[in-house]
């Protein structure tokens, strides 16, 4: 029997959620960064998709993971496929909600302008999300989840902390929500090398049965 959980980090993430439909825990990681020397650990990651995402990405079957974390192509195809996403961080270093709005915003804005698609209608979706994560603040084992529904023109970003209830974000422009699927999966230039080199290792075995 596959384990029910799986460790990432000393954190536990269920091998499988149901949203609208099962979804299965296909790539984790953490993000984390050297400081002086050190290496800190800011968050978990887990990344869950439909099952039959693998219908998707059958031209790359038989492609060693070494490989398929370097293929930018592929990356693009499994932010693009047309199946629900969920991704989950769980919090190891605590954090001021501020502060990761605004790694979001300059994460995000950036590469809207490298793509010049940073228009008013952009900047005026990241202020919203600064502002919802503006008053928040996340201790260990605080919970954020950006949920991707199937064919859907809105994301979601929902918030758990620790004895208040859930707190939610509707995104509703299009190249945001791209550039934050971009930001967590997009290949070499995502934020957690170890959640991209998870995700290949994970896709190059099911491609392969």
């Amino acid at each position: 029997m596959a384990s029910e959980t799986v460790m990432v980090d000393e954190i536990s993430y269920p091998s499988k959620i149901t949203t609208t439909k099962p979804l299965s825990l296909l790539g984790h990681g953490i993000k984390d960064m050297e400081i002086h020397f050190l290496q800190v650990k800011f968050y978990s990651i887990g990344v869950y998709f439909e099952p039959e995402i693998v219908n998707h990405l059958a031209q790359w079957k038989g492609t060693p993971p070494k490989e398929l974390e370097e293929k930018e192509d592929f990356f693009d195809a499994l932010i693009a496929a047309p199946v629900e996403k969920v991704i989950r961080l769980v919090v190891i270093k605590e954090i001021k909600g501020a502060q990761y709005g605004v790694q979001i915003e300059t994460a995000v804005r950036d590469r809207l302008a490298a793509d010049d698609k940073y228009e008013d209608e952009e900047e005026a979706e990241l202020e919203k999300i600064v502002e919802f994560f503006q008053s928040k603040y996340f201790k260990k084992g605080s919970v954020i989840t950006y949920h991707f529904p199937a064919n859907s023109p809105t994301a979601e970003i929902v918030v758990s902390l620790e004895g208040k209830e859930d707190s939610k974000f509707v995104v509703e422009n299009g190249n945001v929500i791209e550039t934050i699927k971009k930001w967590y999966l997009g290949g070499s230039s995502a934020i957690s090398p170890s959640t991209i080199s998870s995700l290949a290792t994970t896709f190059s075995q099911e491609l392969s049965k």
